[in-house]
């Protein structure tokens, strides 16, 4: 499929088709629909003759199982049960969260405004810290059924096979297949020293984009990459900056995460674990996009010789990062 061409499954999701999708469930349109910033899925404000404009998520087809989408939506609502500041589906009278129209799954939210955190803001940490000791306090009471879990078969060997096999330039492909081998033995051999890793509900994707500070307080946005991973997946993507950066932006969180939770300093060496997969992980992901017409045309970078060629950079770089001692607190 080529770039313009207009046959993805999402090309069908026109202002008229989204309001019939809403009206479905009670609520009449006024007209007004704006696209939010979504790849993955699509979602849309969209707004409400008399009343707050809603957000609506139409699932990206074949991504997830119907019982996946409900698990997520559950771990929401227990978080909310908790008095968690999360933003969680709207109910039908029908007791329903998750609605279908025209071959599409979707989902209705309020409309939650708010501005992305400042992790330069050590005080912020902290509160985020608080939140998320809370959130794997729930996250810990049981596991998901239905959603997979954060491996590195599936973040980063599966991931690997994929580029290699279908993307990666010729020229380009021992190098890359020669870094990709050394980091995924690392890791392996790194994940077999830290023995058992407790794996837990995690929000999964806690980037800033996924977060909303208002009223003076972070509220989640967004699980649809919720698994089970350990604790530390929602953590560490929270840490930029050098490792004495690192390091006291570490402290400050996980100060407020013992506030509430027990933090496993054995999850250190998991830091550059994670990010080493996620890195792998999110190459594969763009790539398996690329047939979406939406990909070409927001990340025109990707799939280019230069891109490559510092993906392999980036790829060594995480070798030597994997060979350092890990992050100590403060």
């Amino acid at each position: 499929m080529s770039e313009h061409d207009t046959s993805h499954p999402f090309e069908r999701l026109t202002p008229a088709f989204l309001m019939d999708a809403v009206e479905t469930q009670g609520f009449w349109c006024d007209g007004r629909t704006f696209p939010l910033n979504s790849y993955e899925n699509r979602v849309y404000q969209v707004g409400i003759e008399e009343k707050e404009p809603l957000i609506a998520k139409f699932y990206r087809p074949n991504r997830w199982r119907r019982e996946q989408i409900l698990e997520e939506h559950e771990f929401c609502f227990e978080l909310a049960e908790q008095e968690l500041p999360i933003v969680t589906p709207l109910v039908n009278e029908a007791g329903q969260t998750l609605f279908d129209y025209q071959g599409f799954m979707f989902s209705l939210f309020p409309r939650r405004g708010g501005h992305a955190p400042e992790l330069d803001n050590m005080d912020n940490l902290f509160v985020l810290g608080r939140l998320l000791g809370r959130m794997h306090r729930v996250g810990a009471v049981k596991p998901f059924a239905y959603r997979p879990e954060i491996t590195t078969q599936n973040f980063g060997y599966d991931s690997v096979e994929f580029i290699r096999d279908r993307f990666i330039p010729t020229d380009l492909k021992p190098a890359y297949e020669s870094v990709s081998a050394d980091l995924l033995q690392a890791i392996d051999e790194i994940t077999q020293q830290c023995g058992e890793i407790k794996k837990i509900r995690v929000h999964g994707d806690c980037h800033t984009g996924n977060m909303l500070w208002r009223d003076d307080a972070p509220h989640f946005v967004d699980f649809d990459d919720a698994r089970m991973a350990p604790a530390m997946q929602d953590i560490w993507m929270l840490l930029s900056g050098d490792r004495f950066e690192q390091t006291a932006q570490l402290s400050e969180i996980v100060d407020g995460y013992n506030e509430f939770n027990e933090f496993r300093h054995t999850e250190l060496r998991l830091i550059e674990v994670l990010r080493s997969l996620r890195i792998m992980h999110y190459s594969a992901w763009l790539a398996k996009r690329w047939e979406d017409p939406a990909f070409p045309h927001s990340f025109s970078w990707f799939n280019t010789e230069r891109y490559w060629g510092e993906h392999i950079l980036e790829l060594r770089e995480q070798m030597a990062m994997l060979d350092q001692a890990p992050l100590q607190l403060r």
